[in-house]
Protein backbone atom coordinates (compact mmCIF):
# COMPACT_ATOMS: atom_id res chain seq x y z
CA UNK A 1 0.00 0.00 0.00
CA UNK A 2 1.65 3.21 -1.04
CA UNK A 3 0.98 5.79 1.28
CA UNK A 4 1.00 9.88 0.93
CA UNK A 5 3.43 11.64 2.57
CA UNK A 6 2.21 11.65 6.90
CA UNK A 7 3.78 13.29 9.69
CA UNK A 8 4.03 10.28 11.95
CA UNK A 9 3.08 6.20 11.43
CA UNK A 10 2.09 4.46 14.76
CA UNK A 11 2.22 0.21 14.59
CA UNK A 12 0.57 -1.37 16.85
CA UNK A 13 1.18 -5.02 18.83
CA UNK A 14 -2.16 -5.99 19.95
CA UNK A 15 -4.88 -7.88 21.32
CA UNK A 16 -3.11 -11.36 22.10
CA UNK A 17 -0.58 -11.10 23.98
CA UNK A 18 2.60 -8.84 24.99
CA UNK A 19 0.78 -5.55 23.19
CA UNK A 20 3.63 -3.14 22.09
CA UNK A 21 3.48 0.46 20.13
CA UNK A 22 5.85 2.07 18.27
CA UNK A 23 6.09 5.00 16.81
CA UNK A 24 8.34 6.42 13.27
CA UNK A 25 8.51 9.65 11.73
CA UNK A 26 8.74 10.16 7.11
CA UNK A 27 12.61 10.44 7.64
CA UNK A 28 12.39 6.64 9.22
CA UNK A 29 13.85 7.03 12.54
CA UNK A 30 12.30 5.66 15.19
CA UNK A 31 10.91 8.03 17.88
CA UNK A 32 9.63 5.47 20.34
CA UNK A 33 8.86 1.82 20.61
CA UNK A 34 7.29 0.62 24.19
CA UNK A 35 5.69 -2.60 25.33
CA UNK A 36 2.12 -2.81 27.55
CA UNK A 37 3.67 -4.57 30.05
CA UNK A 38 5.85 -1.87 31.48
CA UNK A 39 3.05 0.16 31.85
CA UNK A 40 -0.02 -2.08 33.13
CA UNK A 41 2.71 -4.13 35.25
CA UNK A 42 0.89 -7.24 34.15
CA UNK A 43 2.98 -8.98 32.55
CA UNK A 44 2.65 -10.35 28.80
CA UNK A 45 -0.10 -7.79 28.69
CA UNK A 46 -2.08 -8.42 25.49
CA UNK A 47 -4.01 -5.05 25.65
CA UNK A 48 -2.60 -1.55 25.15
CA UNK A 49 -2.62 0.22 28.45
CA UNK A 50 -3.17 4.26 28.78
CA UNK A 51 0.03 4.87 29.93
CA UNK A 52 1.81 3.66 27.09
CA UNK A 53 -1.03 5.11 24.99
CA UNK A 54 0.23 8.72 26.14
CA UNK A 55 3.29 8.07 25.95
CA UNK A 56 2.97 7.50 22.10
CA UNK A 57 0.93 11.27 22.23
CA UNK A 58 4.61 12.67 24.10
CA UNK A 59 5.35 16.12 22.39
CA UNK A 60 1.72 16.55 20.77
CA UNK A 61 2.75 14.08 17.84
CA UNK A 62 0.26 14.19 15.33
CA UNK A 63 -0.24 10.21 14.30
CA UNK A 64 -1.87 10.12 10.94
CA UNK A 65 -1.23 6.41 9.75
CA UNK A 66 -1.42 3.21 12.10
CA UNK A 67 -0.54 0.13 10.85
CA UNK A 68 -1.40 -2.88 12.32
CA UNK A 69 0.73 -6.27 12.78
CA UNK A 70 -1.65 -9.04 11.66
CA UNK A 71 -4.74 -9.62 9.71
CA UNK A 72 -7.95 -10.51 12.01
CA UNK A 73 -10.16 -11.89 9.66
CA UNK A 74 -7.19 -14.41 8.63
CA UNK A 75 -6.59 -15.44 12.42
CA UNK A 76 -10.14 -15.88 13.34
CA UNK A 77 -10.82 -18.37 10.25
CA UNK A 78 -7.67 -20.13 12.04
CA UNK A 79 -9.19 -19.90 15.10
CA UNK A 80 -12.21 -21.13 13.69
CA UNK A 81 -10.42 -23.77 12.13
CA UNK A 82 -8.40 -24.69 14.99
CA UNK A 83 -12.17 -25.67 17.39
CA UNK A 84 -11.60 -22.68 19.08
CA UNK A 85 -14.51 -20.55 17.37
CA UNK A 86 -14.72 -17.19 16.21
CA UNK A 87 -14.65 -13.57 18.25
CA UNK A 88 -17.03 -11.51 16.45
CA UNK A 89 -16.20 -8.39 18.05
CA UNK A 90 -12.41 -9.07 16.90
CA UNK A 91 -13.09 -9.82 12.57
CA UNK A 92 -11.81 -6.46 11.77
CA UNK A 93 -8.89 -4.31 12.50
CA UNK A 94 -10.68 -1.50 12.95
CA UNK A 95 -12.84 -2.95 15.96
CA UNK A 96 -9.57 -4.16 17.62
CA UNK A 97 -8.14 -0.63 17.09
CA UNK A 98 -11.53 0.90 18.56
CA UNK A 99 -11.26 -1.04 21.70
CA UNK A 100 -7.26 -1.18 21.95
CA UNK A 101 -6.66 2.48 21.68
CA UNK A 102 -9.84 3.96 23.70
CA UNK A 103 -10.47 6.56 21.07
CA UNK A 104 -7.59 7.89 20.58
CA UNK A 105 -6.24 8.82 16.67
CA UNK A 106 -9.90 8.51 15.39
CA UNK A 107 -9.47 9.34 11.96
CA UNK A 108 -5.96 8.12 11.12
CA UNK A 109 -5.27 6.05 7.68
CA UNK A 110 -5.51 2.72 8.67
CA UNK A 111 -3.04 -0.37 7.03
CA UNK A 112 -3.11 -4.40 7.90
CA UNK A 113 -0.58 -6.37 7.13
CA UNK A 114 -0.03 -10.01 7.92
CA UNK A 115 1.64 -11.38 10.90
CA UNK A 116 4.78 -12.96 9.24
CA UNK A 117 5.56 -10.34 6.86
CA UNK A 118 5.58 -8.13 9.86
CA UNK A 119 8.34 -9.87 11.63
CA UNK A 120 10.04 -10.01 8.46
CA UNK A 121 9.60 -6.53 8.26
CA UNK A 122 10.93 -5.17 11.65
CA UNK A 123 14.01 -7.48 11.29
CA UNK A 124 15.18 -6.55 7.56
CA UNK A 125 14.31 -2.85 7.85
CA UNK A 126 16.46 -2.09 10.88
CA UNK A 127 19.16 -4.44 9.30
CA UNK A 128 22.49 -3.22 7.81
CA UNK A 129 21.84 -5.40 4.67
CA UNK A 130 20.56 -4.11 1.54
CA UNK A 131 19.23 -7.52 0.44
CA UNK A 132 19.36 -10.70 2.81
CA UNK A 133 17.30 -13.97 3.48
CA UNK A 134 14.27 -13.64 6.05
CA UNK A 135 13.37 -16.21 8.04
CA UNK A 136 10.30 -16.29 10.15
CA UNK A 137 10.02 -18.76 12.82
CA UNK A 138 7.19 -18.52 15.65
CA UNK A 139 4.03 -20.14 17.54
CA UNK A 140 1.69 -18.80 14.68
CA UNK A 141 0.43 -15.88 13.41
CA UNK A 142 -2.89 -16.47 10.98
CA UNK A 143 -2.10 -19.81 9.47
CA UNK A 144 1.74 -19.31 9.05
CA UNK A 145 4.22 -21.06 11.80
CA UNK A 146 7.42 -20.21 9.46
CA UNK A 147 8.53 -17.92 6.26
CA UNK A 148 11.43 -17.37 4.41
CA UNK A 149 11.50 -14.14 2.44
CA UNK A 150 14.11 -12.91 0.06
CA UNK A 151 14.21 -9.31 0.64
CA UNK A 152 16.00 -6.86 -1.22
CA UNK A 153 15.76 -2.74 -1.74
CA UNK A 154 14.69 -1.54 -4.97
CA UNK A 155 16.03 1.40 -7.25
CA UNK A 156 13.66 4.06 -4.98
CA UNK A 157 14.78 2.30 -1.97
CA UNK A 158 11.76 0.75 -1.21
CA UNK A 159 11.70 -2.61 1.13
CA UNK A 160 10.59 -5.43 -1.29
CA UNK A 161 9.63 -9.21 0.46
CA UNK A 162 8.98 -12.78 -2.03
CA UNK A 163 7.98 -15.41 -0.11
CA UNK A 164 10.21 -18.04 -1.12
CA UNK A 165 8.73 -20.87 1.17
CA UNK A 166 6.13 -21.47 4.27
CA UNK A 167 4.77 -23.77 6.60
CA UNK A 168 1.41 -23.42 8.25
CA UNK A 169 -0.24 -24.68 11.45
CA UNK A 170 -1.06 -27.35 12.82
CA UNK A 171 2.60 -27.88 12.33
CA UNK A 172 4.56 -25.22 14.43
CA UNK A 173 8.23 -25.40 16.51
CA UNK A 174 6.92 -22.36 18.11
CA UNK A 175 3.78 -23.86 19.54
CA UNK A 176 5.79 -27.47 20.10
CA UNK A 177 8.14 -25.23 22.44
CA UNK A 178 5.53 -23.41 24.40
CA UNK A 179 3.53 -26.90 24.97
CA UNK A 180 6.67 -28.79 26.53
CA UNK A 181 6.83 -25.37 28.20
CA UNK A 182 3.97 -26.02 29.82
CA UNK A 183 4.19 -29.48 30.25
CA UNK A 184 7.28 -28.87 32.78
CA UNK A 185 5.14 -26.70 34.79
CA UNK A 186 5.66 -23.23 33.19
CA UNK A 187 4.04 -20.46 31.93
CA UNK A 188 3.30 -20.90 27.61
CA UNK A 189 4.22 -17.65 25.23
CA UNK A 190 6.20 -16.56 28.81
CA UNK A 191 8.95 -18.82 30.14
CA UNK A 192 10.35 -20.66 27.38
CA UNK A 193 13.45 -18.89 28.39
CA UNK A 194 13.74 -20.99 31.61
CA UNK A 195 12.70 -24.16 29.24
CA UNK A 196 15.51 -23.45 27.58
CA UNK A 197 17.74 -23.32 30.52
CA UNK A 198 16.70 -26.00 32.34
CA UNK A 199 18.04 -28.02 29.09
CA UNK A 200 21.10 -27.95 29.93
CA UNK A 201 20.54 -29.98 33.34
CA UNK A 202 18.76 -33.06 31.20
CA UNK A 203 19.47 -35.55 28.81
CA UNK A 204 17.78 -35.75 25.78
CA UNK A 205 15.94 -39.27 26.38
CA UNK A 206 13.01 -38.46 24.35
CA UNK A 207 13.06 -36.56 21.45
CA UNK A 208 11.94 -39.56 19.49
CA UNK A 209 8.70 -39.31 21.76
CA UNK A 210 8.38 -35.55 21.07
CA UNK A 211 8.79 -35.96 17.51
CA UNK A 212 5.01 -36.77 16.49
CA UNK A 213 3.66 -33.88 18.62
CA UNK A 214 5.45 -31.42 16.00
CA UNK A 215 2.77 -32.63 13.51
CA UNK A 216 -0.52 -32.59 15.95
CA UNK A 217 -3.22 -29.73 16.69
CA UNK A 218 -1.13 -28.79 20.20
CA UNK A 219 -2.79 -25.50 21.11
CA UNK A 220 -0.07 -25.63 24.10
CA UNK A 221 -2.60 -27.64 25.83
CA UNK A 222 -0.28 -31.09 25.76
CA UNK A 223 -1.56 -33.72 28.05
CA UNK A 224 -0.46 -33.34 31.47
CA UNK A 225 -0.12 -37.34 31.21
CA UNK A 226 2.35 -36.85 28.82
CA UNK A 227 5.73 -38.62 29.64
CA UNK A 228 4.42 -39.12 32.96
CA UNK A 229 7.51 -40.66 34.78
CA UNK A 230 9.73 -38.41 32.76
CA UNK A 231 11.97 -35.73 35.02
CA UNK A 232 11.39 -32.13 33.38
CA UNK A 233 15.20 -31.62 32.94
CA UNK A 234 14.62 -34.84 30.63
CA UNK A 235 11.90 -33.13 28.70
CA UNK A 236 13.08 -29.60 28.45
CA UNK A 237 16.68 -31.24 26.89
CA UNK A 238 15.05 -33.38 24.50
CA UNK A 239 13.12 -30.63 23.44
CA UNK A 240 15.80 -28.40 22.69
CA UNK A 241 17.92 -31.05 20.71
CA UNK A 242 14.62 -31.44 18.38
CA UNK A 243 14.18 -27.82 18.55
CA UNK A 244 17.28 -27.36 16.74
CA UNK A 245 17.38 -30.34 14.87
CA UNK A 246 14.19 -28.67 13.20
CA UNK A 247 15.82 -24.81 12.96
CA UNK A 248 18.39 -25.87 10.99
CA UNK A 249 17.07 -28.08 8.61
CA UNK A 250 15.13 -24.62 7.70
CA UNK A 251 18.11 -23.03 8.14
CA UNK A 252 19.76 -25.17 5.58
CA UNK A 253 16.61 -25.19 2.86
CA UNK A 254 17.07 -21.47 3.14
CA UNK A 255 20.34 -21.10 2.42
CA UNK A 256 19.32 -23.23 -0.66
CA UNK A 257 17.86 -21.26 -2.48
CA UNK A 258 20.86 -18.87 -2.65
CA UNK A 259 19.02 -15.44 -2.75
CA UNK A 260 21.55 -13.95 -0.36
CA UNK A 261 24.39 -15.31 2.18
CA UNK A 262 23.46 -12.19 4.65
CA UNK A 263 20.10 -13.73 7.37
CA UNK A 264 17.55 -11.67 9.19
CA UNK A 265 16.16 -14.18 11.61
CA UNK A 266 12.85 -13.37 13.38
CA UNK A 267 9.51 -14.21 15.45
CA UNK A 268 9.72 -15.70 18.95
CA UNK A 269 11.64 -18.80 18.46
CA UNK A 270 14.69 -16.20 17.32
CA UNK A 271 15.39 -15.59 20.86
CA UNK A 272 16.49 -19.30 21.76
CA UNK A 273 20.25 -18.07 21.97
CA UNK A 274 21.26 -21.61 22.09
CA UNK A 275 19.92 -22.82 18.78
CA UNK A 276 21.00 -19.23 17.42
CA UNK A 277 25.03 -20.35 18.22
CA UNK A 278 24.81 -22.10 14.46
CA UNK A 279 23.11 -20.25 12.79
CA UNK A 280 26.91 -19.16 11.42
CA UNK A 281 27.28 -22.40 9.80
CA UNK A 282 24.88 -21.48 6.86
CA UNK A 283 25.01 -17.37 6.70
CA UNK A 284 27.83 -15.47 7.02
CA UNK A 285 26.27 -12.40 8.50
CA UNK A 286 23.34 -12.63 10.79
CA UNK A 287 21.09 -9.83 11.99
CA UNK A 288 18.62 -10.17 14.85
CA UNK A 289 16.89 -7.63 16.38
CA UNK A 290 16.43 -7.26 20.26
CA UNK A 291 12.68 -7.44 20.29
CA UNK A 292 12.07 -10.20 17.18
CA UNK A 293 8.55 -11.68 18.83
CA UNK A 294 5.04 -10.17 18.65
CA UNK A 295 5.79 -6.91 20.65
CA UNK A 296 8.90 -6.25 17.47
CA UNK A 297 5.86 -6.46 14.82
CA UNK A 298 4.19 -3.33 16.31
CA UNK A 299 7.68 -1.56 14.48
CA UNK A 300 7.67 -4.21 11.72
CA UNK A 301 3.77 -3.03 11.00
CA UNK A 302 4.96 0.72 11.11
CA UNK A 303 7.91 -0.60 9.16
CA UNK A 304 5.91 -2.06 6.02
CA UNK A 305 3.45 1.28 6.08
CA UNK A 306 6.87 3.27 5.77
CA UNK A 307 8.40 0.99 3.29
CA UNK A 308 12.14 1.97 3.47
CA UNK A 309 14.61 1.34 5.58
CA UNK A 310 14.92 2.83 9.09
CA UNK A 311 17.24 4.50 11.12
CA UNK A 312 18.03 1.79 13.43
CA UNK A 313 20.63 2.87 16.26
CA UNK A 314 20.45 0.81 19.27
CA UNK A 315 17.43 -0.86 21.35
CA UNK A 316 16.93 2.00 23.90
CA UNK A 317 13.32 3.37 22.30
CA UNK A 318 10.96 3.11 25.49
CA UNK A 319 10.32 5.75 28.35
CA UNK A 320 13.04 7.87 29.16
CA UNK A 321 14.34 8.39 33.30
CA UNK A 322 16.00 11.75 32.62
CA UNK A 323 19.59 12.38 34.16
CA UNK A 324 23.43 11.15 33.58
CA UNK A 325 23.76 7.45 33.53
CA UNK A 326 24.75 6.90 36.68
CA UNK A 327 28.42 5.28 36.60
CA UNK A 328 30.31 6.73 39.93
CA UNK A 329 27.04 5.37 42.01
CA UNK A 330 27.12 2.05 40.43
CA UNK A 331 30.86 1.26 41.16
CA UNK A 332 30.60 2.75 44.48
CA UNK A 333 27.91 0.23 44.84
CA UNK A 334 29.42 -2.69 42.82
CA UNK A 335 32.62 -2.60 44.90
CA UNK A 336 31.08 -2.44 48.00
CA UNK A 337 28.23 -4.63 47.68
CA UNK A 338 29.02 -6.11 44.51
CA UNK A 339 25.18 -6.09 43.42
CA UNK A 340 23.46 -2.74 42.15
CA UNK A 341 20.37 -1.67 39.96
CA UNK A 342 20.56 0.92 37.22
CA UNK A 343 17.24 2.31 36.05
CA UNK A 344 18.46 5.30 33.61
CA UNK A 345 18.05 6.94 30.24
CA UNK A 346 15.10 5.30 27.77
CA UNK A 347 14.39 1.33 28.12
CA UNK A 348 15.18 -1.37 26.04
CA UNK A 349 12.76 -2.66 23.77
CA UNK A 350 12.88 -6.44 23.85
CA UNK A 351 12.72 -8.73 26.79
CA UNK A 352 16.54 -8.29 27.41
CA UNK A 353 17.76 -5.58 29.57
CA UNK A 354 20.88 -3.78 27.87
CA UNK A 355 22.20 -2.03 30.94
CA UNK A 356 19.50 0.66 31.25
CA UNK A 357 17.35 -1.04 33.03
CA UNK A 358 19.92 -3.77 34.72
CA UNK A 359 20.60 -6.07 37.85
CA UNK A 360 24.29 -5.65 37.71
CA UNK A 361 26.87 -7.50 39.79
CA UNK A 362 30.55 -8.45 40.21
CA UNK A 363 30.77 -12.02 38.45
CA UNK A 364 33.87 -13.14 40.32
CA UNK A 365 32.04 -14.16 43.49
CA UNK A 366 31.27 -17.98 44.15
CA UNK A 367 28.21 -16.63 46.14
CA UNK A 368 26.78 -14.12 43.55
CA UNK A 369 24.93 -16.04 41.86
CA UNK A 370 22.47 -17.41 44.56
CA UNK A 371 22.42 -14.07 45.75
CA UNK A 372 21.21 -12.60 42.98
CA UNK A 373 18.51 -15.33 42.33
CA UNK A 374 17.58 -15.03 46.08
CA UNK A 375 16.80 -11.06 45.02
CA UNK A 376 15.10 -11.97 41.59
CA UNK A 377 12.75 -14.76 43.11
CA UNK A 378 13.92 -17.31 40.75
CA UNK A 379 15.05 -20.92 40.79
CA UNK A 380 18.91 -21.43 41.67
CA UNK A 381 19.75 -23.37 38.62
CA UNK A 382 18.78 -20.13 36.19
CA UNK A 383 22.14 -19.22 34.63
CA UNK A 384 22.82 -14.89 34.34
CA UNK A 385 24.87 -13.53 31.27
CA UNK A 386 28.07 -11.62 30.79
CA UNK A 387 27.99 -7.64 30.05
CA UNK A 388 31.58 -7.69 28.01
CA UNK A 389 33.61 -4.66 26.30
CA UNK A 390 33.25 -6.16 23.12
CA UNK A 391 37.22 -5.98 22.18
CA UNK A 392 37.62 -8.69 25.37
CA UNK A 393 35.04 -10.78 23.76
CA UNK A 394 37.19 -13.59 22.06
CA UNK A 395 39.64 -13.22 25.01
CA UNK A 396 37.07 -14.31 27.42
CA UNK A 397 34.75 -16.85 25.61
CA UNK A 398 34.16 -18.81 22.18
CA UNK A 399 32.60 -16.83 19.99
CA UNK A 400 30.25 -18.81 17.37
CA UNK A 401 31.08 -18.61 14.01
CA UNK A 402 29.21 -15.95 12.15
CA UNK A 403 29.00 -14.00 15.41
CA UNK A 404 31.71 -11.12 16.24
CA UNK A 405 29.59 -9.43 18.05
CA UNK A 406 26.65 -10.47 20.19
CA UNK A 407 24.90 -6.78 21.85
CA UNK A 408 21.22 -7.63 22.02
CA UNK A 409 22.33 -10.84 23.75
CA UNK A 410 21.29 -13.44 21.37
CA UNK A 411 24.26 -15.84 21.71
CA UNK A 412 25.45 -18.59 24.14
CA UNK A 413 29.50 -19.18 23.67
CA UNK A 414 31.51 -21.48 25.98
CA UNK A 415 33.47 -19.13 28.75
CA UNK A 416 37.34 -20.05 28.59
CA UNK A 417 37.72 -19.53 32.33
CA UNK A 418 35.15 -20.36 34.24
CA UNK A 419 36.42 -21.04 37.09
CA UNK A 420 36.81 -17.03 37.31
CA UNK A 421 33.70 -15.44 36.41
CA UNK A 422 31.29 -18.65 38.39
CA UNK A 423 28.42 -15.81 38.53
CA UNK A 424 28.28 -15.97 34.73
CA UNK A 425 28.59 -19.52 33.81
CA UNK A 426 25.72 -21.95 33.46
CA UNK A 427 26.24 -25.84 34.13
CA UNK A 428 27.28 -26.69 31.06
CA UNK A 429 30.22 -24.56 30.88
CA UNK A 430 28.36 -21.43 28.44
CA UNK A 431 27.47 -18.36 28.95
CA UNK A 432 24.47 -15.71 27.16
CA UNK A 433 26.55 -13.05 25.86
CA UNK A 434 26.21 -9.61 25.50
CA UNK A 435 28.96 -7.08 23.62
CA UNK A 436 29.40 -3.71 24.15
CA UNK A 437 30.68 -1.89 21.45
CA UNK A 438 32.61 1.96 21.40
CA UNK A 439 29.03 2.96 21.56
CA UNK A 440 29.14 6.55 23.99
CA UNK A 441 26.33 4.34 26.14
CA UNK A 442 25.85 4.47 29.84
CA UNK A 443 26.53 0.52 30.24
CA UNK A 444 30.24 1.19 27.97
CA UNK A 445 31.01 3.63 30.48
CA UNK A 446 30.13 1.62 33.70
CA UNK A 447 32.63 -1.38 31.87
CA UNK A 448 35.25 0.66 31.15
CA UNK A 449 35.32 2.23 34.84
CA UNK A 450 34.91 -1.36 36.13
CA UNK A 451 37.56 -1.95 33.98
CA UNK A 452 39.88 0.74 35.41
CA UNK A 453 39.11 -0.06 39.04
CA UNK A 454 39.11 -3.98 38.96
CA UNK A 455 40.81 -5.10 35.80
CA UNK A 456 37.86 -7.07 34.94
CA UNK A 457 35.98 -5.83 31.71
CA UNK A 458 33.01 -8.13 32.63
CA UNK A 459 29.81 -7.76 34.35
CA UNK A 460 26.77 -9.76 34.97
CA UNK A 461 24.02 -8.63 33.63
CA UNK A 462 20.06 -9.79 34.30
CA UNK A 463 16.85 -7.66 33.99
CA UNK A 464 15.79 -5.41 36.71
CA UNK A 465 12.51 -7.68 37.52
CA UNK A 466 11.46 -10.20 39.67
CA UNK A 467 10.07 -13.42 38.27
CA UNK A 468 6.32 -12.98 36.86
CA UNK A 469 6.91 -9.06 36.67
CA UNK A 470 7.49 -6.87 33.91
CA UNK A 471 11.29 -5.26 33.97
CA UNK A 472 11.04 -2.08 35.70
CA UNK A 473 10.07 1.34 33.77
CA UNK A 474 10.07 4.70 35.45
CA UNK A 475 11.50 5.92 38.66
CA UNK A 476 8.72 4.88 41.35
CA UNK A 477 9.23 1.27 39.51
CA UNK A 478 12.44 1.84 40.59
CA UNK A 479 12.00 2.81 44.09
CA UNK A 480 9.65 -0.16 44.70
CA UNK A 481 11.91 -2.97 43.29
CA UNK A 482 14.82 -1.01 45.99
CA UNK A 483 12.76 -0.89 49.20
CA UNK A 484 10.53 -4.11 48.56
CA UNK A 485 13.90 -6.12 47.78
CA UNK A 486 16.95 -4.73 49.23
CA UNK A 487 19.10 -3.67 46.49
CA UNK A 488 20.07 0.03 45.83
CA UNK A 489 18.98 1.28 42.27
CA UNK A 490 20.53 4.20 40.87
CA UNK A 491 19.48 6.82 38.09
Amino acid sequence: MKLEPTKHILGISAGYHDAAATVIDTHGNILFAGHAERYSKKKNDADLHSGLIWAISDDNRSIDHIAYYETPWKKQLRQLYSGQGIEWDRITTRQILSEQLQGFYHGATVSTHTHHLSHAAAGFQTSPYTKATVVVIDAIGEFDTVSIYAAHYDEKGHAQYHKLWGQRYPRSIGLFYSAVTKRIGLHPLDEEYITMGMAAWGEPRYVEELRPLLSENLHIGIDSLFLPNAKDTDIAASAQVLTEELIYNIMRYAREFRWSSNLVYQGGVALNCLANRKLGEFFENIWIMPCPGDAGSSLGAAALAYGKRLNWTNAYLGHEIPGEYPVDACIDSLLSDRICGVASGRAEFGPRALGNRSLLADPRGSDIKDRVNEIKRRQQFRPFAPVVLEEYADLYFDMPKGWSDSRYMQIVGRCKLPDVFPAVIHVDGTSRIQTVPKDGSGIRRLLESWMKQTGCPILLNTSLNIRGEPMVNDRNDADRFEQLYGVKVHS
